[in-house]
């Protein structure tokens, strides 16, 4: 069964694109690939299963887009890896 980690748009400790700026989408979008970037620097690329994307969602105020991590919870390694997204993600840009 394919299901979804919701990881946000940015690491957790820094500032990100607010809908309704100038611009979102696309900084919204540039931001969150720089997110899975990072993501696989820390974590390594997603094993066979699992895989990081953006996912857009549409409420009143507009569309905005997360990072998730979508996995097959059929291959163990994808399950683990979309719960280590979750805990222990990057959450700077940097290490420092």
């Amino acid at each position: 069964m394919r299901d979804l980690t919701w990881l946000g748009p940015v690491p957790a400790d820094e500032p990100c694109a607010q809908l309704g700026d100038p611009d979102y989408e696309v900084v919204a979008l540039e931001e969150c690939g720089r997110y899975i970037r990072r993501i696989r620097e820390v974590l390594g690329p997603e094993p066979e299963g699992a895989r990081l994307k953006v996912k857009w969602s549409t409420v009143d105020a507009g569309r905005y887009c997360e990072v998730v991590c979508e996995f097959d919870d059929r291959f163990p390694a994808a399950f683990d890896y979309a719960l280590r997204c979750e805990s222990e993600g990057p959450l700077r840009w940097t290490d420092g």
